[in-house]
């Protein structure tokens, strides 16, 4: 009976030990501990457009570091996830200023032309809602030491549409989305899924 007894309970911490292991194998895949946890880089590098939508102030341009990738966010005074914005973005060789067609200097591997149907001016009172000053980088940004940004310029505020060129490491997978009244542009860190 002693030796059932005991076969009983090596039986049962064997078995609390497998449950332990299987339970921390779980976590470690859940969290991406241990393995190379994928990245989404199927949006490919063609232009993104969103042909139509209202006109409302563009209010600022922040940007953010994530973990595949480096993000852009064009907030929209006033609009809501009801409101669409309209955009237009694409790699190009040089990026000329909308109304003059001045040439912009832009660092970096590759150049995305970003257009937001946001202006940063109101069209009631006049007044600029954004500080941005053509050719010179945006206002409050800062790309360095960033995985795949390397230069930002404010392009103009020309016929309803704000133009800012991104310099980027080199022409990657971009994906552009709208969320609550924000026009959010990602650029991936490689065309490869793993991290």
């Amino acid at each position: 009976m002693r030796r059932w007894g005991t076969s009983l309970a090596a039986i049962v911490l064997a078995g609390a030990g497998l449950a332990v292991t299987a339970g921390t194998a779980e976590a470690a895949q859940a969290t991406g501990a241990g393995t190379a946890a994928a990245c989404a880089t199927g949006w490919g590098s063609g232009e993104k457009t969103a042909p139509s939508g209202n006109a409302k102030p563009l209010e600022n341009i922040r940007t953010g570091q994530h973990e595949c990738f480096d993000r852009m966010v064009f907030d929209v005074k006033g609009a809501t996830a009801a409101d669409r914005v309209r955009f237009d973005v694409r790699y190009v060789d040089a990026l000329y200023q909308d109304g003059s067609g001045d040439p912009i200097a832009v660092n970096g591997g590759a150049i995305l032309d970003i257009r937001v149907g946001a202006p940063s001016y109101d069209y009631e009172s006049g007044h600029s809602t954004y500080p941005g000053k053509a050719r010179q980088p945006l206002p409050g940004v800062n790309v360095s030491g960033y995985q795949t940004f390397r230069d930002t310029r404010y392009g103009a505020s020309f016929e309803g549409d704000t133009q800012v060129g991104l310099g980027v490491r080199a022409r990657l997978p971009f994906r552009v989305f709208q969320s609550d009244g924000k026009v959010i542009v990602d650029v991936a860190h490689s065309w490869t899924a793993a991290r």
